[in-house]
């Protein structure tokens, strides 16, 4: 029987996160060196974390499956990092952005980790600041802001358009510092197979070398985790094609109860689906909702031409046009949330007013904002998103398109939501700390800090909060008891044990022996997801998902082809791991999904909504996190608990982004 325990400090929200340090327990500088600590994950959590711990003074050890820590997947967000500063006097705080972020969230996050987040947001722009990230800047020298959805002020900081990429840069300078210093040891090119449990505790892992193909055992005092979201459980997502679930779906079989896996987020602004040969999808970051506005056509007649290919949507005149998030959400307009965006685009779509040969995508336009600020102003803010949106498409945003009676048209994007970032993810108590002590979830491997939607910005605030400002203090409150625990041996039966699992599920994998390929079985899988567990949800759907899911393991076990050998590289061995995983996650979204009799951010069922198309809630029945236990067997379902919510400082009510 597992208990489910927050760990939450005592009194107000405002002030949880001030008594917690102040009263913490502490590891002294010459005992940390006694202490290990594994890190897997290189991203914006893993990198700083890793970087923060061994200044500290501990042992840390750094793994990423990349073959370089700066070529995590971090280094693809775009619009921005979010910190309350309030440069711009707009009226923001630290209240506001909490409260902003659990707003945004459908009030299904716990308010004491959010309320930390903000609070700990603006140290991240002053560290990021010392590193060198160079933030975009007002004339007068101070940090410039700009607006993203779901808020009313200007407070998420930016580099052009490459802002994770910036940001990991600076993680990744702090991390070669200290791998130069000898406190981090990084292992590149190796990917985590399996927690090693000793006595109740994390204390190492199985990792198989990507380039011998060996597994090998690493021990530690405590492992965190930092290895990103599960998006790729859909095939087609905005995530690299390496990103994975492996790490946190083995930490859920051992024993790591998986929070709300519900809640997986639609992005609104991503480039269309073009095909079946995609292997990902391309996002346009959020930050061009600031300027660009969001349309389809009004007359169901013009859609119909579009779709046809007989005229573009320059043609259309600016009276025959629909900015339907400005009509239908005037106090944010373009910069709604994105799962209200989502859904609008998806309602608008499957009314038939789609906007490409397939009739899934709408425009987003940056006409009006040219014919304001000028060309130059806007390729400042977004021209390498312009460039890049050329690239795929061959048509570049910028160019003017045709003039009519005095009015200039410029090329539009089309866009079309997509699967993106994952709000549920393994649970983890106010310390991140997961029910396997020991064993630490970090960044968007964990559900803490979003709740059913998350916020534009807020992944990149999140990871760094995480990794240099969190983490630091709560692990130490659990090593402090650990100082007298001499290191451990690799050669625990423990160790070798879970080593032989890890290797017999490999033979068996390459025993197989069947017609399929790995990427064959993951576009099955996607579809399957996409269609009974994307935007729209119903029980019925989720109900044949769990059984197509089922067939799908079974194809994969009986059908499964990998060409070469376990000895050596072998990315198809790699990707088959991952895809066995993925199923088991498919299934995780369903059950939790099937369970929600709700709808909420992310999750939208379309049994429950409004007589207007948004989400109905259920706060009397679902106002708790889902957590779901491992039965010890794949094909047995999840068993469920419930952490229950309490939200002192924030009345919880139905979200108006209208007034």
């Amino acid at each position: 029987m597992i208990k489910i325990d927050s760990r939450i400090p005592e009194g107000p929200v405002a002030e949880k996160w001030t008594n917690y340090k102040a009263h913490q327990k502490l590891v002294n500088p010459a005992n940390k060196r006694r202490l290990d600590i594994i890190v897997v994950g290189t991203g914006l959590a893993g990198a700083s974390a890793a970087a923060s711990l061994g200044e500290m003074g501990f042992r840390v050890f750094n793994f990423c499956i990349q073959d370089s820590p700066r070529r995590a997947h971090s280094i693809a967000a775009q619009g921005g990092i979010n910190a309350a500063k309030n440069y711009q006097n707009d009226g923001d705080s630290v209240y506001r952005l909490f409260y902003d972020t659990v707003k945004g969230g459908d009030y299904r996050a716990r308010e004491a980790n959010v309320y930390r987040l903000a609070e700990v947001s603006n140290a991240i722009i002053d560290q990021c600041v010392a590193q060198g990230v160079p933030f975009a800047r007002e004339y007068g020298g101070t940090l410039d802001n700009r607006s993203f959805g779901g808020a009313q002020v200007s407070r998420t900081f930016y580099a052009r358009g490459q802002t994770g990429q910036q940001l990991l840069l600076g993680a990744y300078s702090a991390l070669s510092r200290q791998v130069n210093a000898g406190t981090v040891k990084m292992y590149t090119r190796y990917e985590m197979q399996d927690v090693v449990i000793i006595d109740g505790r994390a204390r190492g892992i199985i990792a198989k070398n990507l380039i011998t193909g060996k597994l090998e055992r690493f021990a530690a005092h405590a492992v965190v985790i930092a290895t990103g979201g599960y998006g790729n459980a859909y095939f087609l997502s905005t995530n690299a094609m390496g990103c994975n679930c492996t790490a946190a779906i083995s930490c859920y079989r051992k024993g790591a109860v998986f929070a709300n896996p519900a809640y997986v987020q639609i992005h609104p602004t991503c480039i269309p689906v073009h095909g079946d040969k995609q292997s990902k999808l391309t996002l346009m970051s959020e930050s061009l909702r600031n300027d660009g506005r969001i349309w389809v056509p009004k007359k169901k007649e013009d859609a119909i031409k579009l779709q046809k290919g007989e005229i573009k949507g320059s043609d259309i005149p600016e009276e025959d046009r629909d900015y339907y998030l400005e009509r239908r959400y005037p106090a944010f307009g373009n910069l709604v949330p994105r799962d209200v965006a989502s859904r609008a685009a998806k309602e608008r779509c499957d009314a038939g007013f789609g906007v490409n040969n397939t009739g899934l995508a709408v425009f987003l336009d940056f006409s009006e904002a040219i014919n304001r600020l000028g060309i130059d102003i806007v390729l400042q803010r977004y021209g390498n998103l312009f460039d890049m949106y050329e690239e795929i498409t061959d048509v570049n945003p910028g160019e003017l398109a045709k003039e009519t009676n005095g009015v200039k048209y410029y090329n539009p994007m089309m866009i079309y939501p997509a699967i993106h970032y994952t709000m549920g993810g393994i649970w983890v108590d106010y310390e991140l700390q997961t029910t396997i002590k020991g064993l630490f979830a970090i960044g968007e491997c964990n559900f803490s800090d979003h709740g059913a939607n998350r916020l534009g910005a807020s992944a990149l605030m999140q990871g760094l909060a995480d990794g240099y400002f969190v983490l630091p203090y709560t692990i130490q409150n659990y090593l402090a008891d650990q100082i007298t625990v001499p290191r451990f041996s690799t050669d625990l039966p423990e160790f070798a044990e879970a080593e032989k699992a890890v290797q017999a599920k490999i033979d068996h994998f390459m025993s197989i022996q069947g017609k399929e390929s790995v990427d064959s079985i993951h576009k099955k899988l996607g579809h399957i997801m996409w269609e009974c567990m994307g935007m729209g949800r119903t029980a019925e759907g989720l109900k044949e998902g769990i059984a197509k899911l089922k067939e799908i393991r079974k194809e994969f076990e009986t059908n499964l082809f990998i060409p070469g050998s376990k000895e050596g590289m072998n990315v198809e061995l790699d990707k088959a791991i991952r895809l066995y995983d993925f199923i088991t996650m498919g299934e995780l979204v369903a059950y939790d999904a099937l369970n929600r009799n709700e709808s909420c951010g992310g999750h939208f069922r379309e049994e429950y909504q409004t007589e207007e198309g948004e989400a109905k809630r259920d706060d009397e029945n679902f106002f708790y996190v889902a957590c779901w236990e491992y039965q010890g067997d794949d094909e047995k379902a999840p068993v469920l608990y419930k952490e229950p919510l309490v939200y002192e400082a924030i009345k919880v009510q139905t979200r108006n982004y209208k007034s």
